[in-house]
């Protein structure tokens, strides 16, 4: 048996380590600060809290484990799951004093809310600045493991192009094993045949093995199986499917048969519902009792003077699951017959003066509000099309009624990536497509807020295919 000695389980306890010295020196310097200016707040059982701290963030850790080390994980990623623990460990902590009835003699509410909000950054930001140094510490060629690909067929190449992709990721990537020997002079490394496999692994503490035979071949994977478990290598196969789904898909079991969803949707889960429909919510409801009744007024003369008709324009569109709805918006055209099946196009002849301004800076969907606080649309989702363009695009776009299965929203991920406005072209639609079948399968908290920022900076700076 060969022991390993690439110690990259330490970076996980070294992360645990900064995580908890964070929670607890933040805790320290902030009530510090709280004797300073409130001095009745001074008897405290320092080990009874400090426990009740820590047990906090062990209980926290189990829902939400650490994932920094692995090969992959985006920022926007890891901000998500820094975030979703330390609101887990508020929620833990503050029920713990409630309930043991501490809150009042140790510490004001204040104190509480003040604490938090400081760790929601500083949290975030040390947990950013810890995988920036990871990727880092992996390009100098540390903390990396040892890989051989066992198949040199398709599926084995786009393996080895997505592992050579980053340096970050950390793989080693020694070579191949396939028993085609022509592909000797063909492939990055050649290393021989299958049935040399076992040998090489051991002589060169390999960590993992990834194979890519097809199923076909059962016996030589059975057999590699098997001797990855007796010495404790790690053992992956690449289904044959992953050639033409290519995609993460989730494995899912009927008692013991294992099943392939086909695509993640982290929005079926209810709790993910709650969070998405409360912002809206709330985010609508005070948009529409705040800014909107002015912008009405303001906005509305400014409509009336460019021309005659209503101020809103109301246009049956495309909702959740193909059920339709009553979309609103501010009327930046002139009243016309084909408004339900014509797109708006560059220099529009029905497009008003204050038209133009509307569209460019998005104001004119301002009124969509109203259809998110009905629960017709989402603040962030895809932008829902005319009955038209769905029957029409539906015929021969792949995927594009997948797009339905979450609500339409006001801006979405196609529209910051610059598919906005008209889609002249069928590739046009079809990226407009890719995008949001895309956010439906990564959807998260933090992706909406950046593409709401996005969308707002673009407000400002104009948008070129917006007209």
């Amino acid at each position: 048996m060969v022991s390993k000695s690439r110690y990259g389980f330490l970076i996980k306890w070294l992360i645990i380590l900064g995580d908890l010295l964070l929670i607890n020196i933040l805790f320290f310097l902030v009530y510090q600060w709280l004797k300073i200016y409130e001095t009745e707040y001074t008897d405290i059982n320092w080990r009874f809290i400090y426990l009740l701290l820590n047990f906090s963030y062990i209980f926290a850790v189990y829902f939400v484990p650490i994932r920094i080390y692995q090969p992959v994980m985006f920022t926007d990623k890891v901000i998500q799951r820094s975030l979703s623990l330390i609101a887990l460990h508020s929620i833990i902590f503050t029920a713990c004093l409630f309930f043991l009835r501490l809150q009042s003699h140790a510490f004001p509410l204040y104190f509480i809310v003040y604490y938090y909000l400081l760790l929601f950054i500083l949290f975030t930001a040390w947990r950013v600045l810890a995988r920036e140094s990871l990727k880092i510490y992996r390009k100098k060629g540390h903390n990396y493991k040892r890989v051989i690909i066992v198949g040199a067929g398709k599926n084995g190449m786009d393996l080895y192009a997505e592992m050579k992709k980053e340096m970050a990721y950390g793989y080693n990537i020694y070579g191949f094993f396939d028993d085609n020997v022509l592909l000797k002079n063909t492939l990055p490394n050649y290393l021989g045949m299958t049935h040399e496999v076992e040998n090489f692994v051991l002589k060169n503490n390999i960590d993992e093995i990834y194979c890519t035979l097809p199923n076909s071949q059962d016996e030589k994977i059975i057999r590699l199986f098997n001797f990855a478990e007796k010495n404790m290598i790690r053992f992956y196969i690449v289904p044959e499917f992953s050639r033409y789904v290519k995609k993460r898909l989730d494995l899912e079991s009927i008692e013991s048969v294992p099943i392939m969803a086909v695509r993640s949707e982290p929005l079926q889960f209810v709790h993910n519902q709650i969070i998405k429909r409360i912002f809206d919510v709330v985010f609508s409801f005070c948009f529409l009792v705040t800014l909107f009744p002015i912008m009405y007024i303001i906005l509305g003369l400014l409509i009336k003077l460019s021309s005659s008709g209503p101020i809103i324009f109301k246009q049956t569109r495309t909702g959740i699951y193909g059920k339709n709805f009553d979309c609103y918006k501010f009327r930046s055209m002139k009243l016309s017959d084909d408004a339900d099946e014509k797109q708006a196009e560059k220099d529009d002849p029905r497009t008003t003066k204050i038209g133009h301004f509307l569209r460019r800076s998005n104001l004119d969907e301002i009124p969509q509000f109203y259809n998110v606080l009905r629960g017709d649309m989402s603040v962030v989702g895809p932008r829902p099309h005319m009955l038209k363009h769905t029957e029409l695009y539906s015929a021969f776009i792949d995927k594009y009624m997948v797009r339905h299965l979450i609500k339409p929203g006001i801006t979405g991920w196609a529209q910051v990536n610059g598919y906005r406005g008209e889609t002249k072209t069928t590739e046009q639609m079809e990226g407009r497509v890719r995008c949001d079948v895309w956010y439906l399968e990564n959807w998260t908290f933090i992706l909406d807020m950046k593409i709401i920022v996005i969308t707002i900076l673009n407000m400002f700076k104009g948008e070129k295919n917006a007209y």
